[in-house]
């Protein structure tokens, strides 16, 4: 099988970690006979300087003609006195609107090697953590109306059936390619918006009949993250909740470097990124960890590319390389071996095996 690929470097350590999760792709393709094409995309902050804009429309272009997107990071110190509308991270806004994807997926997943980093005590890691949270990522309060009129501000949450049916499918077929269990989280019990997201949630279950739906009010499920995060396969969320949500589920797995994200709209052309940023100051010295990079290769090829095969074995080949006590310096611990992002990405690559 033969896939289009943008690439998008960006700006700090994003060249060096998307270099390492190329380097895996190569040797997935080798493995499983398939041919991945990369095409470079210049944005952010080095499209700034190239260009004098985070996004030309020819870059954003050669996205939208690929089969998927892979981004490492955008920004840093260097462009903070631009102009607000021509911040690197517009470039990431406009590539979103661009691709028209309005779907977040963000895991939450612990690594058994890395479960003592863990906020949460040890009882419940036991359990595994291991969930995807899918944010609605283009509607909602963050895109309503807001207006202050005096002492009195005003923001508008707004959903329609359609928007609501659109995200929820992305719930429903993320949970077909997992454990077929989705949590519908709103709250019913106060918002007519919630019980619209409810009601629609449950009409389309009868197209998804292999699929346990449930429901939870957003108070519980914070909570629930916390306390019993095991019970959790896909949640689908609107905006708001899921900015919440998923931002606290990062934070029980204990290191925000091993955590991919992907982006998704109405095809499987997706965006697929690792939650951290761009960290300048590490920038060029071979200390970052390119695993949340790696492991959204992963994703893209599980959720664009229907590859489930390749995935596994890109995650266990992660696996391998914690379980021989390799950590690069983010997530170094006692009595583990330091390499760099270089030897990490070696390493990985070297214990890819077909399945």
């Amino acid at each position: 099988m033969t896939k289009n690929i943008a690439v998008i470097r960006g700006d700090g350590i994003g060249p060096e970690i998307v270099e390492q999760a190329l380097r895996v792709l190569d040797k997935t393709a080798e493995l499983y006979g398939h041919t991945f094409n990369y095409t470079d995309v210049d944005m952010g902050g080095c499209a700034i300087d190239k260009y004098g804009d985070p996004l030309p429309e020819k870059e954003l272009q050669k996205c939208i003609d690929s089969d998927s997107v892979l981004l490492g990071a955008v920004g840093g110190d260097k462009w903070n006195d631009v102009p607000g509308h021509m911040r690197p991270e517009k470039g990431l806004l406009r590539l979103r609107e661009g691709m028209g994807v309005y779907s977040n997926n963000r895991p939450a997943k612990i690594w058994q090697q890395l479960a003592d980093a863990s906020p949460l005590k040890k009882s419940i890691v036991d359990k595994g953590i291991d969930f995807i949270i899918v944010r609605e990522l283009i509607g909602g309060i963050y895109f309503g109306e807001h207006k202050t009129e005096g002492d009195t501000a005003t923001d508008v949450l707004k959903y329609s059936e359609s928007e609501i049916e659109r995200i929820g499918r992305i719930g429903f077929e993320t949970a077909q390619k997992r454990n077929k269990r989705l949590c519908s989280v709103e709250k019913s019990n106060v918002l007519d918006s919630s019980r619209l997201w409810k009601k629609v949630m449950h009409s389309l279950a009868e197209e998804y009949p292999d699929v346990e739906l449930s429901d939870m009010l957003v108070d519980n499920c914070a909570m629930q993250i916390v306390k019993n995060p095991s019970q959790f396969d896909v949640v689908v969320t609107e905006n708001m909740f899921g900015d919440i949500l998923s931002d606290e589920a990062s934070m029980i797995t204990g290191s925000i470097g091993m955590i991919p994200s992907s982006s998704l709209g109405a095809t499987t052309c997706g965006l697929y990124e690792p939650i951290h940023g761009s960290a300048p100051d590490i920038a060029g010295k071979d200390l970052a960890n390119p695993i949340g990079t790696i492991l959204s290769a992963a994703m893209m090829l599980r959720f664009s590319f229907d590859m489930p095969k390749e995935a596994d074995a890109i995650e266990d080949a992660v696996s391998a390389y914690l379980d021989a006590g390799y950590r690069t310096a983010d997530i170094m611990s006692e009595g583990m071996t330091q390499v760099g992002c270089r030897k990490c990405g070696d390493i990985i690559t070297e214990n890819l095996k077909k399945e």
